[in-house]
């Protein structure tokens, strides 16, 4: 699905819905819909995410949305010129359970802080 697709560069890139609704100069409320793909996003719109994103129109539109890793860290070279999986597949089922854990973390974090706070009001 190309809002999927549309979803994951997005985050990989650390760009949040409201910064893309910007972009397409509408609300946060309409971008999140045209990236669940409950709204048809015309041609230029999809141009000037694309740009945003610098990545082709063709890349974000494209059926094969399986999240792709490219990795040109020299720390896996063995020395012998042989690099290992320069290239894999993460599926996007993970992708998602990790997106969601994150968020989860960034909750309890959030609320951990608030209570430090709050111990530190007490004394």
């Amino acid at each position: 699905m190309m809002q999927e697709k549309l979803r994951n560069l997005r985050k990989a890139k650390g760009m949040s819905q409201e910064k893309m609704a910007k972009i397409l100069s509408t609300d946060t409320s309409n971008y999140s819909r045209k990236e669940r793909g409950e709204t048809k996003m015309r041609d230029e719109e999809w141009e000037k995410l694309a740009k945003a994103l610098d990545v082709p129109v063709e890349e974000i539109k494209e059926e094969n949305n399986s999240g792709i890793v490219h990795n040109d860290n020299s720390t896996f070279n063995d020395n012998s010129g042989n690099y290992y999986n320069q290239n894999f597949t993460i599926p996007n089922s993970i992708i998602e359970n990790l997106q969601d854990y994150i968020n989860l973390l960034k909750e309890e974090n959030k609320s951990l802080k608030k209570e430090v706070e709050d111990l530190k009001s007490r004394f």
